[in-house]
């Protein structure tokens, strides 16, 4: 009787290793994407992304303002890109120098999405880009 609960619990033990360690090996895949989001480098009207094409679902944005003036981030709520001057959807608050705030983000659909600074005048300057969901 000894040698079967050991086996048992060798086969438990086994199986719930088996189901584990993938979870472990992708906690990215879990809690969705991040990307590094700099703001104000290399220029003061610049957005700097860490990825510039992420996979639909959810993207959290950790934008780092390195510039001397405040900023936002913005992403628009349509899929169809552009470079607009503005847009309907999500953004962080204002951002002073130095600081840092995230901006999470479901993509329910494929598409490019337009990101712009919205305070006057920044995103004319050039702080606007596109991020491709596939």
């Amino acid at each position: 009787m000894t040698k079967l609960r050991v086996l048992m619990f060798g086969l438990v033990s086994a199986a719930m290793l088996a189901w584990a360690v993938p979870a472990m090996a992708h906690p990215a895949r879990a809690a969705g994407t991040t990307v590094k989001v700099t703001a104000g480098k290399p220029s003061e009207f610049h957005f700097t992304l860490s990825a510039m094409s992420v996979k639909h679902g959810a993207v959290t944005f950790t934008v780092t303002n390195k510039g001397a003036l405040g900023h936002d981030f913005k992403i628009c709520s349509s899929a169809k890109g552009g470079l607009h001057l503005s847009c309907a959807g999500s953004a962080t608050p204002l951002i002073a120098p130095g600081k840092t705030a995230t901006l999470k983000v479901t993509f329910k659909t494929a598409g490019t999405y337009e990101y712009l600074c919205v305070v006057p005048g920044h995103a004319a300057a050039g702080m606007k880009g596109d991020i491709k969901v596939t």
